[in-house]
């Protein structure tokens, strides 16, 4: 593929260098089923963490866009908005996967597959979820209740 190609292909990622998406550019460019899923994580991730995060819009560059992390002293997740889906990178460090591997009975057979085939560097385990249903989304809250416990039990 030429450079030329590339260039001329759309692009997956928000990568606008000038400010950061608002929430009408987020939902258009993700679609509207997948800002759903992108509003429920976000209002679980309120809901059980109150006033621990303040998302902060990052900047990839043109290879890898805007995403949106959640970070207090370590990261917590991080929001990456693509064309037509909503994606959620978590990275967990070693004494973090031996606490997922105790919940594995809790975890869908799916994304059980995503965690077990994630690449693990040097800084941890990066997975990399789809969150286009219901059971990723419970999925995601038993994974990040490994990363950092909630302050409360929610119904959500």
């Amino acid at each position: 593929m030429t450079k030329d190609q590339k260039n001329a292909e759309p692009a997956i990622r928000i990568v606008d260098p000038d400010a950061p998406p608002d929430v009408r550019k987020v939902r258009s460019w993700i679609g509207p089923s997948a800002y759903d899923y992108w509003c429920r994580l976000r209002d679980m991730i309120d809901d059980l963490y109150p006033g621990v995060f303040a998302p902060e819009w990052l900047n990839g560059g043109r290879k890898h866009g805007w995403s949106l992390r959640y970070k207090k002293s370590r990261s917590f997740c991080t929001f990456i908005p693509e064309r037509n889906a909503f994606k959620l990178q978590v990275t967990f460090g070693a004494k973090e996967r031996a606490k997922v591997d105790g919940l594995r009975d809790q975890i869908s057979p799916a994304t059980l597959e995503a965690y077990d085939n994630a690449t693990t560097y040097h800084d941890g385990k990066w997975l990399l979820l789809v969150i286009d249903d219901g059971a990723v989304l419970h999925d995601v809250r038993i994974l990040l209740s490994v990363k950092r416990r909630p302050k409360q039990i929610s119904a959500t």
